[in-house]
């Protein structure tokens, strides 16, 4: 199933657009066949430098790129296949051309209203009560197009280089039947669809011929796109039949909705993919959330890779219903993600991250247990420096932090608490395995002997040695941190009070 995603780059590529990519990649993948992208630039005014680039970026970085079309090849943009161009900016012959096919049959005309006069058209509609008037084919004799004037005045405007467009011709009483892979049969009223410009008098093609007729060039077996764009079916439809051409199948996603229900914007935060990829997101979890907003996967499995995907993602398991972008899902998925990497590997990503800031790090042998105590804890890379701060520079101690009301901890109490843990570790000779479940004994036993609640001891000792108000439990820090690290800490905090 050849499949395509056809971006116009007008800015970055919306995490919609990357769903809508992905959905299309999958199902080329399931039958080994091509995943083609296409660029639609056809309204120039709206272009903007840079977005191409970062279109295909994104698709490469979530390892999602084209197989076919507009490609990134060593970082410059290329054409790869024997259908193109795959720019329709360099294609304006061949819209020209397939829509004076469509004059010359009669599923087309040309229009000579100037945008003045169809701006005053619509005015004068809805001062009549027509709250949402259309250019219905010109059978209203004020129209300027071959619909009202005669053969002789429309080749005489023609000769006299008058501007025009061309227009989609809506059959009269017609019901426009189709499919949709997501939502089954659907109708149209033929008078509810306007006679669309095909060709404007600029001669770029708007985006309904345009689409037809590269979809069906391009021999594409599948038009996956949003539904925001259900309304112009009865368009395509109609152009594909007037062509004689056959009908690719069609799908119809739900868009992404944010939290009160409307449509996901700019206005609510980022909705660029590349942003959420640069603040650290990776593209595993991106693309697992993105597959399952508006996909069932129809059992219990929330974590799917991309491989898993290919083999499980089914267009029948699509909701016909808006998918709600819920950030905190994104995170908690991003979570599972981070647990997935091997201690090296994660140890490994982690690295030069942690050493650009404290340099001491590189030459750690005992980096990667320090950075397995974070792993569960993590949900972006760049939170490991200053959770593993405190192994490679003295915290700075902050009795806000170590008296902790949740645990029942008063300042009151940290003296007593200090001089507990201090004669402890002071009393441990060099027989001890210090090892975490050794400690994690025998401070147990030290706040049973002077009734204290295990917090009670164990969260001064871990806000003291860390000075951070999260981080791995006391036993694993201190193990970490060894002796002669803990009772520096201990006797420095005790010094202060």
């Amino acid at each position: 199933m050849r499949t395509r995603f056809p971006p116009s780059p007008t800015g970055l590529l919306h995490v919609g657009g990357l769903r809508t990519a992905l959905f299309n990649y999958l199902l080329a993948k399931q039958s080994n066949d091509a995943f083609i992208l296409r660029v639609e630039d056809t309204d120039q005014e709206r272009s903007v430098d840079g977005a191409m680039e970062d279109i295909l970026q994104t698709l490469e970085r979530t390892h999602i790129s084209p197989d076919e079309g507009v490609v990134l090849q060593n970082g410059k943009i290329a054409q790869v296949g024997n259908k193109g161009p795959y720019i329709q900016s360099e294609r304006l012959d061949i819209y020209r051309k397939h829509a004076m096919q469509l004059i010359e049959a009669g599923h087309a005309y040309y229009a000579f209203d100037t945008p003045e006069e169809i701006e005053r058209m619509r005015e004068e509609e809805q001062k009549a009560g027509n709250p949402s008037p259309k250019y219905d084919i010109g059978r209203r004799m004020r129209m300027k197009n071959a619909l009202t004037l005669s053969a002789d005045e429309v080749q005489t405007k023609l000769d006299a280089s008058e501007p025009y467009v061309i227009r989609l011709k809506i059959p009269e009483n017609t019901v426009i039947k189709g499919e949709d892979a997501i939502r089954g049969k659907v109708e149209f009223q033929s008078h509810t669809v306007d006679d669309a410009v095909l060709l404007k008098a600029d001669g770029f093609p708007t985006y309904h011929l345009a689409n037809v007729v590269d979809d069906h060039l391009m021999a594409i077996d599948l038009v996956l796109r949003g539904e925001e764009w259900l309304p112009s079916l009865p368009k395509h439809l109609l152009l594909y039949d007037a062509f004689g051409w056959e009908r690719p199948q069609f799908a119809h996603v739900p868009l992404l909705l944010n939290k009160t229900g409307g449509k996901l914007s700019k206005r609510q935060g980022d909705v660029g993919a590349s942003e959420f990829l640069n603040k650290g997101y990776l593209p595993e979890a991106l693309i697992n959330f993105l597959a399952l907003l508006g996909w069932n996967p129809g059992g219990t499995e929330e974590i799917f890779s991309l491989d898993d995907l290919v083999q499980n993602f089914t267009l029948e398991r699509v909701q016909k219903g808006g998918a709600v972008f819920d950030e905190e899902k994104l995170d908690w998925l991003q979570g599972q993600w981070m647990r997935r990497f091997s201690a090296d590997e994660f140890a490994t990503r982690i690295k030069p991250l942690v050493a650009e800031k404290y340099p001491t790090a590189n030459d750690d042998e005992n980096f990667e247990s320090k950075a397995t105590l974070i792993q569960e804890r993590i949900t972006f890379f760049h939170e490991a420096p200053e959770m593993l701060s405190y192994y490679y520079s003295e915290p700075v101690l902050d009795m806000e932090i170590v008296a902790n009301k949740k645990q029942k901890v008063t300042e009151e109490m940290v003296p007593h608490i200090l001089s507990l843990l201090i004669e402890y570790f002071e009393d441990l000779d060099d027989e001890f395995d210090w090892n975490p479940e050794n400690l994690k004994d025998d401070l147990f036993q030290i706040a049973k002997d002077h009734d204290l609640k295990n917090g009670q001891l164990l969260w001064p000792l871990r806000a003291i040695l860390t000075g951070l108000p999260y981080s791995p439990g006391a036993f694993e820090v201190a193990a970490a941190l060894g002796k002669e690290k803990t009772l520096k800490r201990l006797k420095a905090a005790q010094s202060h009070q």
